[in-house]
């Protein structure tokens, strides 16, 4: 059977050998959560780009420009990373220039050495585990923490595709049977669980209690966000 691993943070992703993996990055508050409902809702792509500066270079083709900075949306731009600036409305048909504290930065990353590089939250779970099933195939989970630190609700989601996973994969390292167990501890009301957490306090501060109630939605979405080139873009399955 192929194995499933789980790297807590970006820091430890060298220890891992991912050449021939599928590896699915995640940010549940909020990256990628909002990349997930933006191709979902129909933008054409997101470009993720590592800094803020990156996204001037896409100011003169008429892109939609995101950027946040610790969980805040960066002065002169379109939106930050909150799932509410990606609805239909919004996106539909745009391609977005999007820079993040933490998600773009692991996607980078990963896009280095692995076989495929996807994008996954609470919003696309199913469909993600769907896939993941069907590939017969290696599979990292890379919890994209915060700042190169570990963190709760990736974490949790790592758990949470643990679970639907361990029946055709070979759970492959602690850091899984981790994830596993604090998802299934938290599962029954992950955002009473989260109140824990340290990003939480970062993001009560900003009063953004209803993007984490929404990023923690379970299967709103059937799309699954595939890094192709600079471009992330729906994955055809």
């Amino acid at each position: 059977m192929p194995k499933i691993e789980v790297c807590l943070t970006p820091a430890l992703l060298d220890l891992y050998a991912i050449e021939n993996s599928i590896v699915v990055v995640i940010d549940i508050l909020r990256a990628t959560s909002s990349i997930t409902y933006g191709i979902e809702n129909g933008a054409e792509a997101i470009i993720p780009v590592m800094n803020v500066e990156d996204c001037l270079n896409y100011a003169d083709k008429g892109y939609l420009l995101a950027a946040e900075r610790n969980g805040e949306v960066v002065e002169g731009y379109d939106f930050g990373n909150s799932p509410f600036s990606y609805t239909k409305e919004k996106v539909a048909g745009k391609t977005i220039v999007l820079t993040t504290t933490n998600g773009t930065k692991a996607m980078h990353l990963a896009q280095e050495r692995a076989y495929q590089v996807i994008v996954g939250s609470f919003l696309n779970l199913s469909s993600v585990c769907d896939y993941l099933k069907k590939q017969n195939r290696d599979v990292l989970l890379l919890c994209a923490g915060w700042k190169d630190n570990f963190n709760l609700e990736d974490t949790l989601f790592a758990g949470a595709v643990v679970e639907q996973l361990q029946a055709d994969f070979t759970v492959g390292d602690d850091s899984s049977v981790a994830a596993l167990d604090m998802y299934q501890l938290a599962k029954g009301d992950l955002r009473e669980y989260l109140k824990k957490s340290s990003h939480n306090h970062r993001l009560v501060k900003l009063n953004i209690e209803e993007d984490v109630q929404f990023c923690l939605r379970l299967n709103v979405c059937n799309t699954i966000p595939v890094l192709e080139g600079e471009y992330l873009v729906a994955l055809k399955f």
